[in-house]
């Protein structure tokens, strides 16, 4: 006799969405700040590493210490889809955000990475979802204020063209991450999916940043105050905190309104980068910004938002709603849909 269906996964309170989202909106937006700083004397991959195993190792403590070491057992499945994640928003996403900060203002790399809901929305219609003529519109809107952000300073060469594409690149890697985050079978505990994630996230950018020969960048005292104790902000605010809180949301809230974290942490990265490192805002840059954030804006409010999960009790990743025969099929039968479409 066939199990009978795995039940959904109980809608997260209204209020504890919206507390997480906070959490993710100021402090991922000040982590630019403090990227920008710690970069200044320490290797960026090294030093992202370290922040991201020292966070997943806290975590993974206070979770054991809280549920015991059981609570960390995981299947290989699980273990690979944390691997997965933790490899786009870690290892390539954080990564070259990290390297590309090196050249590039904080406040303009902000901006830059505010495009990744604009990814997401083109991810999500790769998935075989349907997007409006206006999420469509919001896309163009969204790039063409991308365009006028790189291409003048690429072309003059006031800002590192290289260090830009990192950002591009870094951002598109982050919405992969986000969007088959739901899709690949997790840890169905999301504080133990994020320790997973920030602990092998954070290997892979130690490994990766040995292979590079950064650590031919190491001195003894050669690190600045003002990096270290960024350093120590970014791991236990920008990570445990808000990677913990951003976690939690991708496996409780739709993709969509996770997503609008990309459009309030560029304001708060741009008037820190003005106020504290004192950077510079001119006219192009601003008509750059307001055209991304009223183009994600206008994504968030206009376009269709995501199915409703169906995920099973443990490891099973989210399946795809078919067409309405194929759902009443799964009704009668307790078999899953097939994956034909959201």
């Amino acid at each position: 006799m066939a199990p009978p269906p795995a039940s959904p996964r109980p809608a997260a309170p209204a209020w504890l969405v919206w507390a997480a989202l906070v959490v993710v909106y100021i402090v991922w937006g000040s982590t630019y700040l403090g990227i920008r700083i710690v970069v200044d004397s320490m290797p960026p991959l090294l030093a992202a590493g370290a922040r991201f195993l020292v966070a997943g190792l806290a975590l993974s403590a206070i979770l054991m210490l809280r549920g015991g070491p059981a609570r960390m057992r995981v299947t290989r499945p699980q273990l690979a889809g944390a691997a997965f994640v933790g490899g786009a928003l870690l290892l390539v996403g954080n990564g070259l955000v990290s390297i590309g900060e090196e050249t590039v203002p904080s406040a303009l790399a902000a901006l830059i990475v505010g495009v990744i809901p604009l990814v997401v929305l083109i991810l999500r219609r790769l998935a075989g979802e349907t997007i409006t003529r206006a999420g469509i519109g919001g896309v163009v809107l969204g790039f063409v204020g991308l365009g006028i952000l790189v291409v003048p300073r690429g072309i003059e060469g006031t800002t590192d063209l290289l260090g830009m594409v990192l950002l591009i690149v870094a951002s598109i890697s982050w919405a992969t991450g986000s969007f088959f985050s739901s899709r690949l079978p997790m840890p169905r505990d999301a504080l133990v999916s994020a320790a997973y994630q920030l602990m092998l996230g954070g290997v892979m950018l130690l490994m990766t940043g040995l292979v590079v020969g950064e650590w031919a960048r190491v001195e003894a005292g050669g690190f600045s105050q003002a990096s270290i104790v960024s350093l120590v902000y970014l791991i236990v605010f920008g990570s445990v905190l808000a990677y913990t809180a951003y976690t939690w949301l991708l496996q409780n809230a739709p993709i969509s309104r996770v997503a609008t974290y990309a459009y309030v942490n560029p304001v708060v990265a741009v008037v820190l980068g003005v106020f504290v490192l004192d950077e510079r805002l001119d006219p192009v840059m601003i008509i750059g910004a307001i055209l991304i954030v009223a183009s994600v804006a206008f994504i968030i409010r206009t376009g269709s938002p995501p199915a409703v999960r169906d995920v099973a009790v443990g490891s099973a990743p989210m399946r795809p709603r078919g067409t309405r025969m194929e759902r009443l099929r799964h009704r009668v039968r307790g078999s899953p849909g097939r994956a034909t479409g959201r």
